[in-house]
């Protein structure tokens, strides 16, 4: 019978971040506040592992009110019905038993009702006792996207040519984990 451990994403020690370059020169960053998620890891059979990761749309934070707003609206984001974004994994590939182990996570990423596949590549940062008797796990993760491809399309030209926002997106994540109680398969 194989064991499988959760991990609950630790969201006042993760991150998930974005850079996205504005008029074909300059690179804003942003992130979301409002994250959560799960990790069912099967150390016998890592592909067996699973990840599920929920972010509040709303919660997007770039620094700039104005720019949040438009990102929120309908536009971009449109929270307002779609408030959720969501990672399913559908397979996890590599080995995650020592720091700087990379492996990779291929999922469904859902971003304003569209469901389309991404793969994330990722460094395991390791295991570690905290101050309070639990077990902590880091990893990174990085992708990049199409905006496009999730009908994030809004955009306006510029007349020096080009456009004002690009249309990939890399995202960041650094996700710090605590071990829960074991559960069998």
């Amino acid at each position: 019978m194989a064991e499988k451990t959760t991990w609950q994403i630790d969201a006042a020690h993760s991150s998930v971040e974005f850079a996205v370059k504005h008029m074909m020169f300059t690179t804003v960053r942003g992130r979301f506040k409002d994250v959560k998620g799960t990790i069912e890891a099967d150390e016998q059979n890592p592909d067996a592992s699973t990840v599920n990761v929920e972010i509040a749309a709303a919660s997007i934070d770039t620094g700039s009110p104005d720019r949040d707003a438009h990102l929120r609206s309908a536009d971009f984001l449109d929270v307002e019905n779609h408030p959720t974004l969501t990672f399913r994994s559908k397979r996890v590939e590599g080995a995650m038993k020592k720091e700087g182990d990379t492996f990779r996570v291929t999922g469904d990423l859902t971003i304003r009702g569209t469901t389309m596949e991404v793969t994330l590549e990722c460094q395991y940062e390791g295991t570690g006792k905290d101050p309070w008797g639990g077990t902590r796990a880091g990893a990174r993760a990085t992708a990049r996207i199409d905006r496009r491809d999730w009908g994030l399309k809004w955009n306006q030209a510029l007349e020096t040519g080009g456009i004002l926002v690009a249309n990939e997106v890399r995202i960041e994540v650094e996700a710090q984990a605590v071990k829960q109680a074991p559960v069998t398969a």
